[in-house]
């Protein structure tokens, strides 16, 4: 297929070791199948300026801008630009530049921004030339959710991001020939916010490393220790999973250790702040930090568990435990979108009480827990192979407009 991609990228898609660089990663891997890719993104810290090399193995060409504008510089910016913080803390003149001469010099056919705050990269475009919009989650509900939450200056500021970056996700779908979201969920709501149809705003919904999350393969064990494991995954520094292992560590964990006194709550995952660090001075709760490898986290837990009670789209922690053939109880929030049974291949628990007690009937039924489990990794294996849920990306890029099901079968 003639032509070259553009793809512009919020955070740098390598390793793919957290959930926004997971979808980023076989993004790229895939539309590298398709034609040469240059790519512009931000690194985060030196760490993801490493892997600017890794990158350079696959990209046609690339730039990659070091993130460093403060959020104070970038609220202000937003304030007087009345843009929402989320665009004004990611702006590069540099990389607008280097947009504009990659567009300029090289036959580009499509345009591919990933996450809402690299539509303002994205120029107005020639004829022929189509852009395809990866929202990955409807990020303005988020924001309105945390302003509905919560009282005093954040929560303006939070209701604020939430109108603003509302009008802008409406605006830039309208110039987009497609936009993406990460579940139908997602993308419905969407539909209904913008007043667009089907045929331009559709889901493209995350998979999961089948390959590399399978109980079956080889990666280093994590001692299972004594008394029933509970474990968490996830970015520790992000929101939602603060949020949601305060409530288990606080809510939950202490009404199954009524019933097993020796049960344990493991959250690993990188940069725990002081507030989830604190955490371990409860009883029964371990933090890690974070860790070379998760499986062995995974493969050692009695149960996983996801009580998120604010989240967006599918999560890749509650795909990667199903897939490592654990069973896992999730919120409702955490389980919206993923297109698994209840009961058959994951619990679903709407509050702590019913976290406990669902936890604690696994606990005494092991045939069961592993029944859910193998059930599970039989689920995404028919389900969320990455080669299936980016198995329509050639025909949304190249159109015209597709009113395709990009659900796998």
């Amino acid at each position: 297929m003639s032509g070259e991609i553009l793809f512009l990228c919020h955070r740098m898609p390598f390793p793919p070791d957290r959930g926004d660089k997971i979808r980023s990663f076989n993004l790229l891997a895939r539309l590298t199948e398709i034609a040469p890719v240059h790519v512009g993104c931000f690194a985060d810290d030196d760490r993801d300026m490493g892997f600017a090399d890794d990158m350079a193995q696959v990209s046609a060409s690339q730039c990659v801008q070091r993130r460093d504008r403060s959020k104070i510089v970038a609220g202000l910016t937003g304030l007087a630009k009345r843009q929402p913080l989320l665009v004004s803390l990611f702006d590069s003149p540099a990389l607008h530049r280097w947009v504009a001469r990659t567009l300029a010099q090289r036959p580009i056919r499509a345009v591919v921004a990933y996450s809402a705050q690299m539509a303002h990269f994205v120029p107005t475009l020639p004829p022929g030339v189509r852009f395809l919009m990866d929202f990955v989650d409807f990020d303005s509900a988020k924001y309105a959710a945390y302003g509905a939450q919560g009282s005093g200056p954040m929560a303006w500021i939070n209701r604020r991001e939430g109108r603003m970056l509302l009008n802008f996700e409406r605006q830039v779908a309208a110039r987009a020939d497609i936009s993406a979201f990460v579940s139908e969920a997602e993308a419905a709501l969407f539909r209904t916010a913008s007043g667009l149809g089907p045929d331009r705003i559709v889901a493209i919904e995350n998979g999961v490393a089948l390959d590399y999350f399978d109980p079956a393969t080889d990666f280093p064990p994590q001692d299972h220790g004594d008394g029933p494991l509970l474990v968490f995954t996830g970015q520790m520094d992000y929101r939602p999973n603060v949020e949601a292992v305060d409530s288990f560590a606080r809510h939950t964990l202490p009404a199954i250790r009524s019933v097993h006194p020796d049960a344990r709550f493991a959250i690993v995952g990188r940069n725990p702040g002081k507030a989830v660090t604190a955490l371990a001075d409860l009883p029964g709760v371990i933090v890690t930090g974070g860790v070379p490898d998760v499986r062995g986290w995974l493969a050692a837990a009695d149960v996983v568990v996801a009580p998120l009670r604010i989240a967006r789209g599918i999560q890749n922690k509650v795909l990667e435990a199903m897939a490592m053939a654990r069973p896992v109880v999730a919120s409702p929030q955490a389980a919206e979108g993923i297109d698994a049974t209840n009961d058959r291949d994951f619990c679903v628990a709407a509050n702590p009480a019913e976290e406990a007690a669902k936890i604690i009937a696994l606990l005494a039924d092991p045939a069961r827990a592993a029944r859910l489990g193998a059930a599970a990794r039989a689920r995404m294996e028919a389900r969320y192979r990455w080669s299936s849920t980016l198995a329509h990306l050639p025909d949304l890029l190249y159109g015209p407009s597709p009113a395709i099901d990009t659900h796998a079968a």
